[in-house]
């Protein structure tokens, strides 16, 4: 086995010179430690790139006094670098996480450095990329130089996210805390309704597929009624290994990696990240595999559960932005609505609480001006709420508004029924 070639956080970040592009690992596996010596030691850098897809924690080099230094060209725009993004010294790119890969496959987006956050060396000389395998192993293959930060706190998850020791340029040793996310002490009174509203229209042997945030949470606390569900998801949190542990998840009618939890990443607290280390019952693989439609399609009953930042009458969902602000991304929402709408008996969920926290209706007459539309009206099926399921499947432009307008919220019901009948008039066929 090679040996771990060690150095210094400084020294590490010293490789990364003016102009290149730099893939920083996202998520939980997000390297702070050399993200933080970076910050330290970029006086002499100009023009360094930055990709990503999601990062945690707080980033110094994210903020406008870095912008002679670094830019943020970002695959997804977490909170963390919003301000970049949306200011000076960042932007965003569109894409499905699902093609991700192929920029740097392809060399649309050729890596000069990868900053990666892996598991101590096995025997073999093997680290594991841990908690996210995602685009991470597709840039390691591509970069030029590999940067690791080499953490007995994360956890060596089994699948595809191995790299070894002699493909690193240099390692730096460090004892990082993991980030501690707990979706489930964020979910509010509406969210755990829509949670227990989603919960009843999955069934036994389903296939699960969970966003990132309270939603999801609030729907593995209301399943503990269903019997041998499957996962396939490009992520998962901490609700996941209480209904393993229930029995209530037992991956065996998938058809694809059955017995096994699949996913690209994790995000969650110590909880998780215990569970998963060295844990042949999960499966942490790249996305293009995991988020690529024909895979998510071959298992039965997909349930695809992704939110919304607003939701038009016709059933055009936003999810990206507010207006021309990048929020978030694309990410894996239109792979995983699409997938399970073509699954056998698959249902694809659009989830948003009916109104913002100052009552702002979250379903619209038209979505605001510069919004991205993440996935379209003719993908959508179900749009559920606190007040209720609207399936949009084979309905008309009409009947989309009229079924919306049931499951809005009760104090913005008489402005979307004006827009309903400015818009359409009294069809009879639209009420019939």
């Amino acid at each position: 086995m090679n040996p771990v070639p060690f150095v210094s956080a400084d020294e590490a970040v010293r490789l990364i010179q003016s102009g290149d592009r730099v893939f920083i690992h996202g998520s939980a596996a997000t390297p702070q430690t050399l993200l933080g010596a970076l910050a330290n030691n970029c006086s002499h850098l100009r023009n360094v790139e930055f990709i990503a897809v999601s990062t945690l924690g707080l980033l110094e080099i994210a903020k406008p006094a870095y912008k002679d230094h670094f830019f943020f060209n970002s695959l997804f725009v977490s909170e963390n670098i919003r301000e970049a993004v949306n200011g000076e010294n960042g932007d965003y790119i569109p894409i499905f996480l699902s093609e991700i890969s192929r920029l740097f496959d392809k060399g649309i987006l050729p890596i000069d450095v990868a900053l990666i956050h892996v598991s101590p060396p096995d025997k073999h000389g093997f680290c594991s990329l841990g908690t996210s395998v995602d685009v991470a192993k597709s840039a390691v293959k591509h970069a030029k130089k590999i940067i690791a930060q080499i953490n007995p706190n994360m956890p060596r998850t089994l699948g595809d996210g191995f790299v070894h020791v002699s493909q690193m340029t240099a390692a730096v040793a460090c004892n990082d805390t993991l980030p501690q996310v707990k979706y489930s002490d964020r979910i509010s009174a509406s969210e755990q309704i829509i949670g227990s509203k989603i919960a009843e229209l999955v069934d036994d042997r389903s296939t699960l597929q969970m966003g990132i945030g309270a939603i999801p949470d609030a729907v593995l606390q209301s399943l503990t009624h269903c019997k041998d569900l499957g996962v396939h998801t490009e992520m998962f949190s901490d609700g996941v290994i209480d209904l393993i542990k229930k029995g209530v998840i037992t991956n065996a009618y998938k058809k694809k990696h059955r017995g096994k939890t699949v996913a690209a990443f994790a995000i969650g607290t110590d909880k998780l990240y215990n569970y998963v280390d060295d844990n042949p019952g999960f499966a942490f693989l790249e996305a293009d595999y995991v988020n690529d439609t024909r895979v998510i399609r071959a298992n039965p009953k997909v349930v695809a559960i992704n939110s919304a930042i607003e939701i038009d009458l016709t059933g055009q969902v936003c999810a990206d932005s507010i207006g021309t602000y990048q929020f978030s991304g694309v990410g894996g929402q239109m792979d995983f609505i699409r997938g399970a709408s073509l699954s056998e008996n698959g249902k694809p969920i659009i989830a948003l609480c009916s109104a913002t926290k100052k009552g702002e209706s979250k379903i619209v007459p038209k979505l605001k001006a510069g919004a991205g539309v993440v996935s379209t009206r003719a993908h959508v099926h179900y749009v559920v709420t606190e007040y209720g399921v609207a399936y949009l499947y084979g309905l008309n432009l009409h009947q989309r508004a009229l079924a919306l307008l049931k499951i809005a919220h009760p104090d913005n019901q008489e402005m979307l029924d004006k827009a309903i009948f400015e818009r359409f008039g009294a069809s009879n066929y639209a009420m019939s």
